[in-house]
């Protein structure tokens, strides 16, 4: 048999046991963007609750003593404040927060207290970006981000990454969500770029096609090494 063809068919071989097989049980297309829909798609961006680990500063009005420029969201989700005692700030906005506060001290201890509740650094705004990217790992947003720009700042697909079928895991009421994107098309302009939130995780799958492509490429000098007459 001639070199050649014997080159074919075993690249062809390659090609068939590595074809890649999509995952099927989870939404794509429309049903992928009712799950986690484009920021255009949503009145206004979300507004921004506290995570455990958290951060925050705050400030009552012309009460120093019960102003803090940082203080800590513990493990549990909750803070420590003078005269209120423990108060649970996870899942509240900061905004939400504030008014508790105001509603704790005003009740006994302060006239009409004014308080600000802010965000110094937030544990909970962070995304991982995972497979088939160059530089996996957890990356820091603020607010919210975009599946372009989280792949985007993990350095891109790498050249066996898939990057039709991209998945976005999220929780959503305390139960795990999937939906799988296609950012060719997104990049492209020919889909809608999905919000990406705090807490999400991107998996980039692997092309068994084109890893078993290129790894026969990278075996042809010695194959071809071993074929000759």
């Amino acid at each position: 048999m001639p070199k050649t063809t014997r080159a074919a068919l075993a690249a062809s071989t390659l090609l068939l046991a590595g074809c890649f097989s999509p995952s099927s049980d989870l939404p794509k297309g429309e049903l992928a963007y009712r799950t986690m829909p484009a920021a255009s798609d949503k009145i206004g961006a979300q507004e921004y609750r506290i995570g455990v680990l958290d951060t925050l500063s705050i400030r009552v009005f012309q009460e120093s003593e019960l102003t803090f420029d940082e203080l800590s969201v513990n493990s549990a989700g909750t803070i420590n404040f003078p005269f209120i005692g423990e108060m649970t700030a996870i899942g509240k906005t900061p905004i939400e927060l504030s008014r508790e506060i105001e509603a704790g001290l005003g009740s006994r201890y302060i006239r009409d207290p004014q308080v600000v509740v802010g965000v110094v650094s937030s544990a909970a705004q962070r995304v991982t970006v995972d497979g088939e990217v160059e530089q996996p790992g957890v990356y820091e947003i603020a607010g919210t981000s975009s599946l372009l720009e989280s792949v985007a700042r993990a350095r891109g697909i790498t050249s066996v990454g898939v990057d039709d079928e991209v998945i976005i895991f999220r929780m959503i009421n305390g139960e795990r969500h999937g939906a799988i994107f296609d950012l060719k098309a997104i990049r492209e302009g020919r889909a809608d770029d999905p919000e990406v939130l705090g807490g999400d995780r991107i998996v980039v799958g692997y092309s068994a096609l084109r890893g078993t492509w290129q790894s026969f490429l990278r075996a042809a000098p010695l194959f071809n090494a071993f074929t000759r007459f």
